[in-house]
């Protein structure tokens, strides 16, 4: 319990619903597209069951992604992908969901949509790994079990809301996409390969990676976005 008074208990489980929150928008339409030819009572029952079989298999996924985490190397890895990740959530996706078959069954929609969050989740499970590994060891688990179990309820039952409010205010998704970089830099410099490095140097050095992943995910994905549309522009009739 003295985990849970620990301030970084609470910033790392801010990230994890913060980051869980920003990068589910897909898992949550794919969700409605599954269930959407149902009967209204068996809707229901479909998007409640299949997010928490989801919830389930998603947090024993991320617990042995944590586990993966803490070999040399993976973390350097992991944080590269993760600066990826951000970089793409500010490029306009020109991609949907439409191939997702709705189902006429409940059970049928259950499993289309426990199948379809878990192949969209590899960034989910990686960001939340990241950020779970910020946070007091010793209280890791709890942190990716609060975490996902307050933020997936958010996703299911309010994604309209939080799609309506991102689109309002675009820069949610910029501060949510540096926040990707910040923790891609936190992850850097804990691998074990280079953390005696900056732990020599001081706390300035890994301030300074973190910031530098933050405002890079935010350059890199704004000239990126700019440029998509700058060539969708010239290719316009």
């Amino acid at each position: 319990m003295e985990a849970v008074t620990d301030a970084a208990f609470w910033v790392a489980l801010g990230k994890i619903v913060w980051v869980n929150i920003l990068l589910s928008g897909d898992n949550a339409v794919v969700i409605a597209l599954a269930a959407r030819s149902l009967p209204l009572h068996q809707r229901n029952k479909a998007i409640v069951a299949g997010s928490a079989a989801a919830i389930v298999l998603r947090v024993l996924l991320t617990v042995f992604a944590v586990s993966l985490l803490q070999f040399p190397y993976l973390k350097i890895v992991g944080a590269l992908l993760l600066l990826w990740i951000g970089v793409q959530l500010l490029v306009p996706d020109d991609d949907h969901e439409g191939g997702i078959q709705p189902a006429t069954q409940l059970w049928a929609a259950v499993r289309t949509i426990l199948v379809a969050d878990l192949v969209m989740s590899v960034d989910n499970v990686l960001a939340v790994a990241a950020a779970a590994d910020s946070g007091p060891p010793e209280s890791r688990l709890l942190l990716l079990i609060v975490g996902l179990g307050l933020s997936i309820p958010l996703i299911i039952f309010g994604s309209q809301l939080l799609l309506g409010v991102m689109e309002r205010y675009p820069v949610i998704i910029t501060l949510g996409a540096a926040l990707l970089g910040f923790v891609a830099g936190e992850m850097l410099v804990s691998d074990q390969s280079v953390a005696h490095i900056f732990h020599g140097v001081g706390r300035a050095s890994t301030t300074i990676v973190e910031l530098a992943g933050a405002i890079g995910v935010v350059v890199i994905g704004t000239w990126l976005a700019r440029r998509k549309r700058r060539l969708a522009d010239a290719a316009a009739p």
